[in-house]
């Protein structure tokens, strides 16, 4: 991410919760000036305060990037302060969820850039994935530059189309909760075999993370890699054919609530 060229105009953070939080610390780590950064929040935290960043201060007359990461339902009453700089060379990043393109289009004009951006809760300690896609007006620079904020908190990847970002919030966007249940019954079935809760827990978390990390790390696909580690007629085959069947397994369980929450986002983005 090019740090000068951001601070050279300046970038409006609009909400600073927990996702504005993580990504700012990410900006300033990596090097951009706290005084290039105009933050509107509410309720700043006692970290934003002590971050040297502008809070709730008068905004530049056309900054670079206006990064909007408020809760959607916050949306109505935030936005139209920022509809001095549509239709201009302001570049407007929303990570709002269920917010679309045309809502933004609706109140900032058809003629301003505008990024859609799906990051999720890893984004907290550095291991998030951002989806992103742009509208008619967003040039590839400008997606450079969206990819190159969001990278602060993770991996970015790009969308062919805006409808995709309904089924990335049941995979990416929602997943991180369906991972946090898996450990909350892996421990729970821990138990149930006669280990001490806090022993369960601790070999379901470091399994479940240490699993995730090898996927990433290693060359194979997370199918070989299961095939690696599954002896014929052994333990793991035994766990395996309880959660590869057909009927009541992982592939239908899955597939049935990622649809469904791909399925909820697209109501809630019809309103």
């Amino acid at each position: 991410m090019d740090m000068q060229e951001i601070s050279a105009r300046g970038l409006v953070l609009l909400g600073c919760g927990k996702m504005g939080s993580a990504m700012l610390a990410g900006w300033l780590e990596g090097g951009l000036p706290a005084a290039s950064v105009w933050v509107i929040d509410p309720h700043p935290s006692d970290w934003l305060q002590g971050t040297g960043v502008h809070i709730n201060a008068e905004l530049p007359a056309a900054p670079g990037i206006v990064l909007i990461a408020v809760k959607p339902q916050m949306m109505g009453a935030a936005l139209p302060a920022l509809q001095s700089y549509g239709n201009g060379s302001t570049l407007f990043i929303s990570v709002a969820a269920g917010t679309s393109i045309a809502t933004f289009e609706d109140v900032l004009g058809a003629q301003s850039p505008i990024v859609r951006a799906m990051p999720n809760t890893p984004a907290a300690v550095g291991r998030g994935i951002t989806a992103i896609i742009g509208n008619a007006r967003t040039s590839g620079a400008d997606l450079d530059r969206a990819e190159g904020l969001l990278q602060a908190v993770g991996q970015t990847v790009r969308l062919d189309n805006e409808g995709q970002m309904d089924a990335v919030t049941g995979v990416s966007g929602s997943g991180p909760a369906y991972v946090f249940h898996l450990i909350e019954t892996l421990a729970a079935a821990g138990e149930a075999q006669g280990l001490p809760a806090e022993l369960a827990m601790q070999l379901a978390k470091a399994t479940v993370a240490g699993a995730g990390a090898l996927a990433e790390a290693a060359e194979e696909s997370p199918s070989q890699l299961r095939i690696n580690v599954t002896s014929p007629n052994g333990t793991t085959q035994a766990a395996l054919e309880v959660l590869m069947d057909d009927g009541d397994g992982f592939p239908a369980l899955l597939n049935r609530a990622v649809a469904a929450a791909a399925n909820r986002s697209k109501e809630l983005s019809r309103g």
